[in-house]
């Protein structure tokens, strides 16, 4: 009997998993999915080989052998969101199998699979969603699960391969991937058939699916070494001297932070080969995949009159994706619901790069002006979410991305890092990436790494601030006795979501006195805190809990402080303590505790007096968004003459390029006298210079939008001027996309609009955005109204057919220009009336239309 019973469970664990067999394949990539097929499959992978037409209307013809090991016969679930046409046929050792198509799924059944190694053959047509292609070249983006668009996959991070890849392009064609070229070889030429190169490239280390990538088409390709390296750069830009004029430091800006990360990790860069793609209008600022980088080329290949804040943005962009080369490539998150954790190292890494590069900045406001009020942006508003969230589907996981994960997950990490001490994270990140190179890993791996090298309850502080949505709010209470000398301070905390939540946090509160500013170190562990203020001073003339930049939450200033620093900000001699009054007096604002008016009247006061150029740019941002935003219309014609005063004069004074490209860019968005678009007219039509200021070609495309966006006379010829005498053939492709939404005709701005609701004019991204922020412009935001309400019905759209950016983006750019109540009741009437409305998605619309909401408020 015992025997039997042996017999017969040896027969059922011999046969094919009945619950993953009888599982229901659902759309998207579900985690149900991912776990089944990271528990049976081992050993992955592809072969891959593409064969690319010279036309962008033909279609792409692919064969995939994927390899892979099972313990048992199991089903194998390929994602590839594809007509069922386009799967030519499934084979596996030569032989025609009979696949299931379910939900965007090749379902090859457990009876045609075996125990061991399996060989599945698949030929197919690619899906073209996801190769942006265009006339002269193209090239993948797959993250975060978007490789299942283009060819039969395990779209999910934890089942990572080694691929071999093969593309058959036109002669003339530059191709690269992620693994070097092994062998090229011409073939097709002579007669009437056309040259046919085949390039092959060397077999990768494991990669997850979104980091497998290539581009091919017409490219130039820059070569350079350092430090023994070879770098390659592909680019498209036919401005040969701005070539020139980068190139050098494009390169050394790669090295040096491979020289930083290397003896920081105590790992030499994982990936062999170094290239990067410099693409024109590119979706993200960077893409990091392994050993071949994309990058927007706008980015790197800056422009003389490129700002302090675009050669930082460069720098930063550079080493952020080159740390992800250890952080996100090396160790992988195990599933998207840590997809935070590799871009947190990455630009928390990327500020210590920069650092050595720029010895004149000063890094500390860097730091706080880079990443504080982005991530404020989205923690302030009803549409904030917590760093890490659960995930179902990777359908879902595109609107994980954003500024919590990129600017306040950095300032998390920092606070990290004072816990530990700089050398004890430091082994704790070494340990983790050893552990886990070339593997998976979840931010408890890492967790548990860290705890074990301190005292501190780890997890009690990452369920506040990376499991919990929203931010502390503070305020201060000041306490003096009867002759006006200063007894204590107290911060009141508290959770303004109403949960109890205590985030645990080092702050660095800064006594203003007339001569000097006082710092005083204060941890913060509980709702009422008192800061230990030195003995026998009088009241401070402002308390600035956040002065140094280290705390993170709302600050709302008590009525002496905010009042002096509105009338005497620019007095205050630390240019970081300074910047942190800024962008808390900006919060402060957002509260509705500062008059617009006022905080306008301060900025044109402060701003002639502002020493440093990265609190010049920043109060420059917000002078610009309180002109177009938060001003009433007769407020902000009465004040245009002023404005345009003070940044002339800021034009004039700087004694940089970098200074005045600044002064110059918020004046070209802002003017709108007649003397002022007569000047920008002069400029554009190169009748007139600023002097010590070279405008580029995107200098000028910018300008001639924003006089035709003004009606000034012959806006029309403006615009058929500058497209005609545009070189760069992507550029002047971009621009006249975004001509018809600068038209004076409400019927053609209205043609504009409706085309977007079609996926296939939505495909160039950063295209689209910029004609949704013409057709949205404060300047037309009264006919505009009509977009609103389209826009966000097509939103759902939009995040299923795009890239990870594109819906927070689309939103920002259909609400930006808006400050009307009428807009702000159509936004809400939307949300209420969509009671199943997606949550991500409602939270990408009360993020972008925060200060609408809050503005519509004050104004009714």
């Amino acid at each position: 009997m015992i025997s039997l019973f042996l017999a017969m469970a040896l027969m059922v664990a011999m046969q094919p998993n009945s619950a993953s067999r009888d599982r229901p394949v659902d759309a998207g990539v579900a985690q149900a999915l991912a776990s089944e097929r990271a528990s049976t499959i081992r050993d992955l992978r592809y072969d891959l080989t593409f064969s690319i037409p010279s036309s962008k209307g033909d279609p792409i013809r692919g064969r995939a052998v994927v390899q892979l090991a099972l313990q048992s016969p199991s089903r194998v679930v390929f994602d590839f969101s594809q007509p069922r046409k386009n799967v030519l046929s499934v084979k596996i050792e030569g032989a025609d199998v009979a696949a299931d198509f379910v939900n965007g799924h090749v379902v090859v059944p457990a009876s045609a699979t075996r125990a061991g190694v399996n060989r599945i053959e698949l030929e197919f047509i690619a899906g073209d969603e996801a190769l942006n292609r265009n006339d002269e070249f193209l090239y993948t983006l797959f993250v975060p699960s978007r490789a299942r668009l283009v060819f039969p996959c395990f779209d999910q991070p934890d089942l990572k391969a080694r691929y071999r890849l093969r593309l058959e392009v036109p002669d003339g064609w530059q191709a690269v991937a992620n693994g070097a070229v092994s062998e090229t070889r011409v073939s097709g030429t002579g007669g009437s058939v056309s040259s046919v190169t085949t390039v092959e490239f060397v077999e990768t280390q494991p990669l997850p699916t979104y980091l497998f990538a290539f581009a091919a088409g017409k490219f130039s390709v820059e070569t350079a070494t350092r430090n023994g390296r070879e770098f390659r750069m592909f680019h498209r830009e036919t401005d040969g001297a701005k070539v020139v004029r980068n190139r050098d430091a494009i390169f050394d800006l790669h090295a040096r932070a491979l020289a930083w990360l290397e003896p920081y990790t105590a790992i030499p860069y994982p990936w062999g080969k170094f290239d990067f793609v410099l693409i024109p209008s590119f979706q993200f600022g960077g893409m990091e995949h392994a050993g071949a980088i994309f990058y927007d080329a706008e980015d790197l290949l800056l422009d003389e009159s490129a700002t302090q804040n675009q050669l930082l943005e460069r720098a930063s962009v550079i080493a952020h994706e080159t740390a992800h080369m250890w952080f996100g490539d090396l160790v992988t998150m195990r599933w998207f619901d840590d997809v935070w954790l590799k871009e947190v190292f990455a630009n928390f890494m990327a500020a210590k790069i920069v650092n050595p590069s720029f010895p004149e900045l000063n890094h500390e406001l860097r730091f706080l002006l880079a990443h504080h009020p982005g991530a404020y942006q989205v923690d302030r508003t009803a549409g904030t979410n917590p760093i890490r969230q659960p995930l179902a589907n990777l359908d879902d996981a595109g609107q994980m991305y954003g500024a919590i994960i990129y600017q306040k997950a950095p300032v998390v990490m920092r606070q990290l890092e004072l816990i530990l001490g700089e050398n004890t994270f430091r082994d704790g990140l070494r340990e983790y990436l050893k552990r886990f190179a070339y593997g998976n890993a979840t931010w408890n791996d890492l967790v548990r790494v860290l705890d074990a090298r301190t005292n501190r309850d780890l997890v009690q502080w990452s369920r506040a601030w990376v499991e919990e949505r929203g931010r502390p709010t503070f305020t201060t209470q000041v306490r003096v006795n009867e002759r006006s000398q200063l007894e204590g301070v107290d911060l009141l905390s508290e959770d303004p979501l109403d949960r109890g939540v205590l985030w645990p946090e080092r702050l660095h509160v800064v006594l203003g006195y007339p001569t000097a500013a006082r710092t005083v170190s204060v941890d913060v562990t509980r709702d009422r805190t008192s800061v230990r203020t030195p003995r026998g001073l009088g009241r401070p003339l402002y308390v600035l809990p956040s002065g140094d930049g280290l705390g993170y939450g709302l600050f709302l200033l008590d009525d002496v402080s905010r009042d002096y620093l509105l009338a005497h900000i620019e007095e205050v001699p630390d240019a970081l303590i300074r910047g942190a009054a800024w962008v808390t007096l900006w919060d402060n604002l957002i509260e509705q505790r500062i008059e617009p008016s006022v905080l306008f009247a301060t900025a044109l006061r402060a701003l002639p007096r502002e020493t440093d150029e990265q609190n010049a740019q920043r109060i420059l941002a917000y002078t610009t968004r309180l002109f177009w935003r938060y001003l009433p219309n007769d407020v902000r014609l009465a004040q245009t003459s002023m404005l345009e005063a003070v940044l002339r004069a800021g034009i004039d004074r700087s004694r940089t390029q970098s200074q005045k490209a600044a002064w110059f860019n918020a004046y070209r968005g802002t003017a709108l006298s007649p003397e002022g678009l007569a000047w920008l007219e002069r400029v554009w039509r190169r009748q007139e210079t600023v002097p010590g200021l070279t405008l580029a070609e995107p200098d000028e495309l910018t300008l001639a939008l924003e006089l035709a966006v003004r009606e000034v006379p012959r806006w029309d010829e403006i615009l058929q001027l500058q497209a005609s005498r545009t070189q760069n053939p992507d550029r002047k492709a971009r621009f006249e996309f975004v001509m018809p939404a600068l038209s004076a005709d409400p019927a053609v701005r209205e043609r504009a609009f409706a085309r977007l609701s079609f996926v296939e004019n939505r495909r160039r991204e950063p295209w689209v955005l910029e004609s949704l922020q013409y057709l949205n412009h404060p300047l037309r935001q009264v006919h505009a109204r009509r977009f609103v309400l389209p826009a966000l019905g097509l939103l759902r759209d939009v995040q299923r057919t795009g890239d990870i950016f594109f819906p927070t983006r689309w939103m920002d750019a259909t609400l930006g220009g808006h400050s009307s109540p009428a807009v702000a009741a159509i936004v809400q009437d939307f949300l209420a009336g969509e009671l199943q409305y997606p949550q991500r998605l409602r939270w990408t619309i009360l993020t972008a239309a925060d200060e609408l909401l809050r503005r519509s408020d004050a104004i009714r």
